[in-house]
């Protein structure tokens, strides 16, 4: 899963108070003759210096700089702000929206060790920190967002602009910045304005209540096993787990921690069943088991605050007002794509059930298919079926190998040399995090740093994702790009290979298609380095394509052991079995996305978050052997902040371009790697960012508008012609 940056823009910036697990763009210190930089001390806030246009310099990151670095960073904003508000020449783009891009540098720098500290090395002292700074935080925003004389001026620059337009990329920054403000309030009345703040104070305490309950959920739910518990465990497996189990002081132990990656295999392989439950019961009642870390009444809350708050601004439903500015427009839209889809997904499951429980049956296995057993016997039908074992599959998934496939991948569609930063060049905040950096193949040019932290630890909220440090910008000179990819993959012993599923060397591409999003980026100004949210995943999922190509398998995927390529009847067996199991990942995705849209759709009213899930639930006839990918009590995207709120369903709008674009490559003479379809790929659908509209830039690539036919051929699902 990808967290999206926010833009430097004091538009966007505000929005760093509320979404709590995201880092704001950083953008290096310009040179502005008209402004006096304030000089400080705290290193939090001091310019980046060093190599490759400055770096962050985590290896002086200190906790104690954290809460005055905020306070002085946000004084200093508000005093630009100020400035700017109360200019008195006539509004121009110059002197309102390019100086607005420009401010926030300090703050701007802060909030990437913020995002750092809070989504990688949390603590219980930063999340004391965190619960303190938020309500200032949303105070902040608030200060800029209803900034009457701000807003003012912005108005009658986007007003003049629509009489007599800018440049384009120009007029899209206008035109987003004014939509920005209009849809945060800006526009309402002194005692509306008021109530509004207010409940973006309330949230903001909210948001990350609950991710620090599922953090703590995570950390708190451990399963140690025994010698004798092993059975159906890999050897690497194995000794993962028990260096997890000694990392935590368990000798002599094994320990399947609360997380995702160290949750799926064991489901997977153990033959363990009452040991399935354990851990499948721990990993899906996170923040759901009645306790003082529970998310139930928080989510409650979080949906009244979210309706009361839209409603002042004339909108039935949170979704409405979401909605408006994305791909989908009306929540309506969204469903009508996921109501096509869901039939089909709930079907499949029917038969994949049906085929586990005839295994089950014959293997004298007298059980009925409960969720727990979903992955266990899936693994048994595929080898059936396919005679095709993940296990063995993993064994030429390397982490070291994928890592290489997906720069040769780079260097092919984008013309990208990587290659590795000497230790100590570059500080990082943690020693398993490594830079690589990018340069032009051709020109030799710099591009940026792309760091990169592998494993899950103590403190690292869980799934996979991607941020930048700073984005590429060229309105006051050339800035370079600092991306990051993070995971959570289980740490091997010493010596020992990391050996992922493929559904895990699938993420690993997905998340550095944000990256390689991030590095082609040729905008101008900082906001355009944002997103329309159900767009921005379209980019990283199309990348997850290139896995499966001739080229990469013939060359990266080779045995941890032997070093022998993957066997062609093994590849055979993959392609063959492609569409297996997309009942189950399709409806567990589904069931997320439906109840996120659901949720925001309902009156919350005296709402019970547990009863609503399970009645919802059983309106849609979810299969009751499987639960959604991220139970509500759980479900960070959604409520540890706004960025995927009614915004879930974004995966699979994202998807319909997907395997349409898909097929534009698989059509082309030179397949996924034809030079015309990658440039055209590269210059009209990753360069750009958000500083043209995500359908006009699609159909300049594909000739027309994408159709869902793509998508339901790509899953195996029956094709209805529209």
């Amino acid at each position: 899963m990808n967290t999206q940056q926010i833009s430097k823009t004091i538009k966007t910036m505000a929005l760093c108070s509320v979404i709590v697990l995201t880092s704001c763009n950083q953008k290096k210190e310009t040179v502005d003759t008209t402004k006096e930089t304030e000089k400080t001390d705290n290193v939090l806030m001091a310019e980046w210096t060093g190599p490759y246009g400055g770096t962050p310099a985590f290896d002086k990151m200190n906790l104690e700089d954290l809460k005055p670095a905020l306070e002085k960073g946000m004084e200093m904003n508000l005093k630009e702000i100020d400035d700017i508000a109360n200019n008195p020449e006539a509004p121009t783009f110059e002197n309102t929206i390019v100086a607005m891009e420009r401010s926030g540098e300090e703050l701007g720098r802060v909030f990437t060790y913020y995002g750092i500290l809070s989504s990688n090395m949390s603590s219980p002292e930063f999340r004391e920190i965190q619960k303190e700074m938020a309500p200032k935080l949303s105070e902040f925003q608030s200060k800029i967002s209803q900034n009457t004389k701000l807003f003012q001026r912005i108005k009658t620059v986007y007003d003049h602009a629509q009489k007599e337009p800018l440049e384009a990329d120009q007029q899209r920054v206008v035109q987003l910045t004014y939509e920005g403000f209009a849809m945060n309030g800006a526009e309402l009345d002194d005692e509306k304005k008021k109530r509004y703040a207010a409940i973006n104070k309330e949230l903001s305490e909210l948001y990350p209540n609950f991710s620090n309950n599922i953090l703590a959920d995570e950390e708190g739910y451990v399963t140690y096993l025994t010698k004798d518990q092993l059975s159906g465990l890999s050897d690497p497996l194995v000794k993962a787990y028990a260096k997890a189990a000694t990392d935590r002081g368990q000798d002599g132990k094994y320990a399947v921690t609360n997380t995702r990656s160290s949750m799926d295999p064991f489901l997977t392989y153990s033959n363990e069943r009452e040991l399935r439950k354990k851990v499948w019961e721990n990993y899906y009642s996170r923040g759901d088991n009645g306790d003082d870390k529970d998310n139930n009444a928080n989510i409650a809350k979080i949906l009244k605050l979210r309706k009361e708050r839209v409603g002042l601004l004339g909108h039935d439903n949170f979704a409405d007002w979401r909605l408006q500015n994305r791909m989908a427009k009306t929540p309506e839209n969204a469903m009508k794509l996921m109501n096509a889809v869901w039939p089909a997904a709930i079907g499949r499951v029917k038969e994949e059930v049906a085929d586990m429980q005839a295994v089950a049956n014959a293997s004298g296995d007298k059980i009925t298919i409960e969720p727990w057993d979903y992955r266990y016997y899936a693994e048994k039908v595929r080898k059936k079926k396919y005679d095709l074992d993940s296990d063995e599959v993993k064994q030429y998934l390397q982490l070291d190998k994928l890592r290489e496939a997906m720069f040769f991948v780079a260097g092919e569609l984008f013309n990208y040399t990587f290659t590795p930063v000497e230790e100590g060049k570059v500080p990082v905040f943690h020693e398993d995090v490594k830079v690589w950096e990018v340069t032009d193949k051709t020109s030799g040019d710099h591009i940026g740093l792309w760091y990169l932290d592998p494993f899950a630890r103590t403190g690292k909220r869980s799934g996979a994702w991607a941020t930048t440090y700073r984005s590429h910008t060229t309105f006051d000179g050339k800035e370079t790009v600092l991306a990051s990819n993070n995971s959570n993959f289980v740490k091997p012993a010493p010596g020992e290979p990391v050996l992922v599923s493929w559904d895990d060397a699938t993420t690993f591409f997905h998340e550095f298609g944000h990256a390689l999003h991030f590095f082609a980026s040729e905008v101008r100004y900082p906001t355009l380095n944002g997103g329309v949210r159900d767009y921005t995943e379209f980019q990283s999922q199309l990348l997850e394509r290139w896995l499966s190509t001739d080229q990469v398998i013939d060359n990266y995927l080779k045995h941890y052991k032997t070093g022998e390529p993957m066997p062609k009847a093994l590849v055979e067996k993959i392609k063959k079995a492609a569409t297996f199991n997309q009942g189950f990942a399709t409806t567990e995705y589904l069931a997320s996305a439906l109840m996120d849209m659901k949720f925001h759709l309902a009156d919350p009213t005296d709402i019970d978050v547990d009863k609503f899930e399970r009645e919802t639930l059983k309106e849609l006839n979810m299969p009751k052997e499987l639960v959604m990918r991220h139970r509500t009590p759980h479900f960070g995207h959604v409520f540890s902040g706004e960025g995927y709120a009614t915004a879930y369903y974004g995966y699979m709008w994202a998807d319909v371009l997907t395997s349409d674009a898909a097929e534009a490559f698989a059509e082309a003479p030179g397949g996924f790697y034809d030079k015309e379809v990658a440039a055209k790929l590269v210059k009209y659908l990753f360069a750009p960012r958000n500083a043209m509209d995500p359908a006009e830039a699609y159909r300049k690539f594909r000739g027309r508008d994408a159709n869902i036919e793509a998508l339901m051929r790509d899953r195996g699902f029956p094709v209805t012609k529209s």
